[in-house]
């Protein structure tokens, strides 16, 4: 599949042919200006199949896109995309766009809780999404976040409530 080899991962996938990526390849890829160029044409293209827009090539902020609710449709109906974006996460943090992965995230925890417009990512958004984020610190503000916007907070699974209720 073509998103193996625009978004590879140092872990094996569901294509058993495609080689898990080395550390070394990956300082290499991250020290080419091509490579990393490309890389972010192809983020920004998936971006676009599933209804999001880069508005900060800085930051990594995203925003809806004029199609989102055709989009949006699509991600609710087939769960197969809720792996794809799991793999793009993964890819990101590992090519050292760890702020992407952190308002990718945070756009999905906020579609599914806040505007309820991915009722079918929800489960893949919390159990899957978030775990990707490696800066431990944003982790923990995407998982506070997640569990301010969860309904019934008292199911609330992800985290435990004393650290929730305490966090600043």
């Amino acid at each position: 599949s073509i998103l193996f080899r625009l978004f590879p991962l140092r872990e094996h996938g569901m294509n058993w042919r495609a080689r898990p990526l080395t550390c070394q390849e990956i300082q290499a890829f991250r020290k080419s200006k091509e490579i990393m160029d490309r890389f972010l044409r192809a983020y920004k293209l998936m971006l676009g199949f599933y209804g999001i827009n880069l508005v900060n090539e800085e930051t990594g902020e995203l925003e809806r896109a004029e199609n989102w609710r055709e989009r949006f449709e699509n991600l609710n109906r087939f769960s197969h995309n809720n792996l794809r974006i799991t793999r793009i996460l993964k890819c990101l943090g590992e090519m050292g766009y760890e702020d992407y992965q952190v308002h990718l995230v945070k756009f999905f925890l906020t579609e599914t809780l806040v505007e309820e417009t991915l009722p079918n990512v929800k489960r893949s958004a919390l159990d899957y999404f978030l775990f990707t984020v490696r800066s431990k610190e944003k982790r923990r503000e995407l998982i506070h976040y997640a569990w301010q916007h969860f309904k019934p907070q008292s199911s609330f699974v992800w985290g435990p409530r004393d650290k929730l209720q305490k966090y600043r």
